[in-house]
């Protein structure tokens, strides 16, 4: 605990002078309040609205999740296919290239078209900007297998799916995780994003909403909230990286001990 508190209080102080310069900057006029309100009252305005504001969060939440897992799934399966054929591998790797060129800002008014405005365009919104960075993690994580590993087992007369079981998806998840965590702050991006557009409910709603009315410290305490949430998704895949990655833990330990 001491460790984590003395690795952490770098990033917490640059913060919290962050803060002090941001509010001297507003109480001395240099920043208006219909251009950037001071820290106090984004924090008052996101105490004030705290339940508003989970009503919401309830909604973008279930979106960003339902398309990040679905992206997860998705990703999984076209990486091994893609992994095990080199000619689909050719074929569909200048499209996955191709998708990351059209603005997610771009796609959204047509998703909300073909879908209406319900859950199905955000959570496919989600989705679509999910996708690409697990397939790539993915990729590169089995490129990088032990090419004599999967010899022996090869040897020894295991099938395809074993070797993707023993060798190259415990060897992939290192870039695997790297890619969740990118994808895990684009997810409750990408649903905010979605909710520009229209819905009953959701964060990017309330955005909306909040912003059409002139209420700067509410649109910022929305902005304040979104950022949490991706912090959050991010450290929740950290703790599931070192779940199922106990070997890199037992690593990493090894090596603030040599350090030392």
């Amino acid at each position: 605990m001491a460790r984590s508190l003395a690795r952490l209080w770098p990033s917490w102080a640059a913060i919290g002078v962050l803060i002090l310069v941001w509010q001297a900057a507003f109480s001395a006029g240099l920043l208006p309040p219909y251009m950037l309100p001071g820290p106090f009252r984004v924090a008052a305005a996101f105490v004030r609205d705290f339940p508003l504001l989970m009503g919401h969060l309830g909604r973008t939440l279930f979106e960003a999740l339902s398309g990040l897992l679905l992206s997860v799934a998705a990703a999984l399966l076209l990486a091994t296919l893609m992994d095990a054929s080199r000619f689909l591998k050719r074929a569909v790797s200048p499209v996955l290239l191709l998708t990351q060129t059209i603005p997610v800002i771009a796609l959204a008014p047509l998703l909300v078209l073909w879908m209406g405005y319900g859950a199905a365009p955000k959570v496919t919104l989600v989705f679509l900007t999910c996708f690409f960075p697990l397939t790539i993690g993915l990729l590169g994580g089995f490129a990088q297998a032990d090419s004599d590993a999967v010899r022996l087992l090869q040897s020894m007369g295991a099938n395809r799916l074993r070797i993707y079981r023993y060798i190259k998806l415990p060897g992939a998840l290192g870039e695997f995780f790297s890619g969740l965590r990118i994808a895990g702050a684009y997810s409750v991006i990408g649903a905010v994003i979605a909710e520009w557009l229209g819905g009953e409910a959701g964060l990017g709603v309330y955005m909306t909403r909040v912003r059409k009315s002139y209420s700067f410290d509410r649109m910022f305490a929305v902005i304040l909230l979104v950022a949490v949430l991706s912090l959050a998704l991010m450290k929740l895949v950290g703790i599931l990286e070192g779940a199922l990655m106990p070997w890199e833990r037992a690593r990493n330990k090894e090596g603030l001990r040599v350090r030392r």
